[in-house]
């Protein structure tokens, strides 16, 4: 899918059908005729357009005679089988030509529809530099919005966890470790990029460009902070509540074993005065009652012995 877009003399945002000098040409999954179409016509490498689609590439940037390639991880949200929410990364690519501004990715986000919904102030699409600075900023916007429903799930789970004897939790907790991790990974990946920016001269900045890349820098480096506590929070809370369940499981098992010790006297004694040998007060008429008695005397001790023991 190809999008262009240009602001209009009354700098509002309006929807164009052909490349014109100063428009934004979005691309999102674009078709191999697609690429093929915008390549040729504002001669650029392939690569440019090929290496943003690679859900696997890594963030950098590449300067080919005047035309440049930003690409940059993106967090986005998926659901597994059961609709439990997935965070994960995905490479987007940004190309400074001439005459436009060029975006590509596999997949649509949000980043971009605040964009094309009006929603950011100062946002001009002649302005290349401050226009990939705002999309930037809006990513790591993302990330920090994107940790903190992080954590908040992760202290719904935890209160789940504090009685609980299963696994589903557990299993929460690592699907959300596997997030920062990828969170992790790619926020120190932008970041490498974003200090490239700010040391060399690949792009023009006035000085607003560069007081608003400081400020990106800023929200990067909060959210590689915040993913690293997390990620160590989550990963000592693993182990606590792995610890818990199976101490769970054992005070169970300490509870039932006694229970059963309790109930197999009675049916001991029962056991014996079934049968057919002679035994003491075997024809007395008080016999049952001798018998329920010790039963229930055997069964008491034990309880009260195990009580005092605290084993149940």
């Amino acid at each position: 899918m190809i999008e262009i877009y240009k602001t209009d003399e009354s700098r509002n945002l309006e929807k164009v059908n052909e490349i014109t000098k100063g428009c934004w040409v979005n691309m999102v999954a674009p078709s191999e005729a697609e690429i093929q179409k915008i390549c040729l016509e504002l001669q650029l490498p392939l690569d440019f357009f090929k290496d943003p689609l690679d859900d696997e590439e890594r963030p950098r940037i590449e300067k080919e005679d005047k035309d440049i390639l930003i690409i940059v991880d993106y967090p986005y949200i998926t659901h597994d089988e059961s609709g439990f929410p997935i965070y994960e990364t995905i490479p987007i690519g940004m190309i400074f030509t001439k005459d436009c501004f060029i975006t590509i990715s596999l997949k649509d986000t949000p980043v971009l529809s605040n964009f094309k919904n009006n929603k950011i102030k100062t946002f001009y699409t002649h302005k290349k530099t401050r226009f990939a600075l705002q999309i930037l900023f809006e990513i790591s916007l993302y990330y920090l919005r994107y940790l903190k429903q992080i954590n908040k799930k992760t202290n719904d789970a935890e209160r789940e966890l504090h009685q609980s004897m299963k696994n589903k939790e557990l299993y929460t907790f690592l699907a959300l470790e596997k997030s920062l991790v990828y969170f992790t990974t790619s926020l120190k990946s932008n970041k490498v990029v974003l200090d490239k920016i700010l040391r060399f001269n690949y792009l023009t900045m006035y000085e607003e460009d560069k007081e608003l890349l400081e400020d990106v820098i800023i929200e990067n480096t909060q959210a590689i902070e915040m993913a690293e506590v997390y990620t160590s929070i989550l990963s000592g809370m693993m182990d606590a509540f792995a610890s818990i369940i199976s101490n769970n499981v054992n005070i169970a098992m300490k509870f039932l074993t006694s229970i059963t010790i309790i109930l197999t006297l009675p049916t001991m004694v029962a056991s014996f005065y079934g049968m057919n040998v002679g035994l003491p007060f075997a024809h007395s008429p008080y016999s049952f009652i001798f018998t329920l008695l010790l039963s229930v005397g055997l069964a008491g001790g034990t309880a009260f012995i195990f009580w005092k023991k605290k084993y149940f």
